[in-house]
């Protein structure tokens, strides 16, 4: 058998190597339960080198940016619990599990499940990074001064607009540090890097304008505005609605850059704030740990739903089985004078579906 040469060899080891270390991207997210490895809060640099999930890089960058860290930690824990809000419903509904990487193997493969989960936890650093510098927690940054003077609505800029463009420089050096690692442009570290960007762009796009009336019982003679970030809820359903209409995308080498291009030369060309994918997802209805998929069996499901929560869709068509579950729920509360509320205790039975 001939023996691949030594360039080659040495070529195909690196390329691995990127494939393995974008696979592992979203590994990082684990630091948003500190408190599992001991940790309370995040400041000292020994307490960098301790943090679960992070490449050198990043150790880093936690080293010189302590202040910053407790931020990504709970950017990272608002990105998951987001995630589990939009999929609650799904086959795939953003389970974490108790061993690492916290997702198990659902996102080694460059699927729109994992688009979504990079674009989100980008879009989390970020907004929690820029809450902590509006609200003064931070030293290296405050509020947006550069957002002054008069609109041509006609109010005036004022108060404490969200210093977003030092959130989504942060959340750009911090979680975008594994695909700057190597120097090859594999297809997933172009996949990772488009999904984490269009993360935060749907913050930015989604920005608005925030007033206050000034003036004699409560009338508006004057008007200052400020520009604020939407709540977290509505950049999760805007990445909900990007992963839903997600571009399968192939690498292409364009001039002297590789590129992402649609698989479909029919479909138009992706736009920045889209969400993109390398290869179709499993259809998440049996077990397989390899491939990341815990199943549905045992999923509760709606039985009147035509939707993806429905039995019928959500169990895949095995089935469902229905029991009888007692709920016990105060009821009939009145307030009494001065000063409490007594309530009844009420019993209530319901039939609670479960995939076979």
């Amino acid at each position: 058998m001939e023996l691949v040469s030594h360039p080659n060899l040495f070529s195909f080891l690196v390329l691995l190597q990127a494939c393995i270390l974008c696979g592992n991207a979203y590994r990082w997210l684990a630091i948003f339960n500190i408190q599992a490895t001991g940790i309370t809060t995040i400041n000292s640099q020994e307490s960098c080198e301790d943090l679960p999930g992070l490449i050198n890089r990043q150790v880093q960058i936690c080293k010189r940016n302590l202040e910053v860290m407790d931020s990504v930690s709970t950017g990272a824990y608002r990105a998951i619990v987001e995630c589990q809000e939009q999929f609650g419903n799904r086959r795939w509904n953003c389970t974490t599990v108790d061993s690492f990487p916290i997702f198990g193997h659902v996102l080694d493969n460059g699927t729109r499940e994992a688009a979504f989960v990079h674009s989100i936890s980008a879009a989390g650093v970020g907004y929690e990074v820029t809450r902590s510098c509006s609200s003064g927690y931070l030293q290296k940054c405050g509020c947006d001064r550069t957002v002054t003077g008069t609109s041509d609505e006609g109010f005036t800029w004022s108060g404490c607009s969200d210093n977003v463009d030092y959130g989504m420089m942060f959340s750009k050096t911090f979680v975008d540090a594994r695909e700057r690692k190597g120097r090859m442009s594999t297809e997933r570290q172009l996949m990772n890097l488009h999904n984490n960007e269009a993360g935060r762009l749907a913050i930015e796009k989604n920005m608005r304008v925030e007033c206050k009336c000034h003036g004699v019982s409560g009338s508006c003679e004057m008007k200052t505005c400020w520009r604020a970030m939407p709540p977290f809820k509505e950049i999760g359903t805007v990445l909900k609605e990007k992963f839903d209409g997600a571009t399968e995308v192939v690498q292409r080498r364009i001039g002297s850059r590789r590129q992402l291009v649609p698989v479909n030369e029919n479909f138009k060309p992706h736009t920045e704030s889209d969400l993109v994918y390398l290869v179709p997802s499993p259809d998440f209805c049996e077990e397989d740990l390899k491939m990341g998929s815990l199943g549905t069996h045992g999923r509760r499901c709606n039985k009147t739903s035509k939707g993806i929560d429905g039995c019928e869709l959500l169990c895949c068509g095995r089935g469902f089985n229905t029991r009888e579950e007692v709920i016990v729920e105060r009821c009939s509360c009145k307030f009494h004078w001065c000063c409490y509320v007594k309530c009844n205790t009420c019993r209530r039975t319901v039939d609670v579906h479960t995939c076979k």
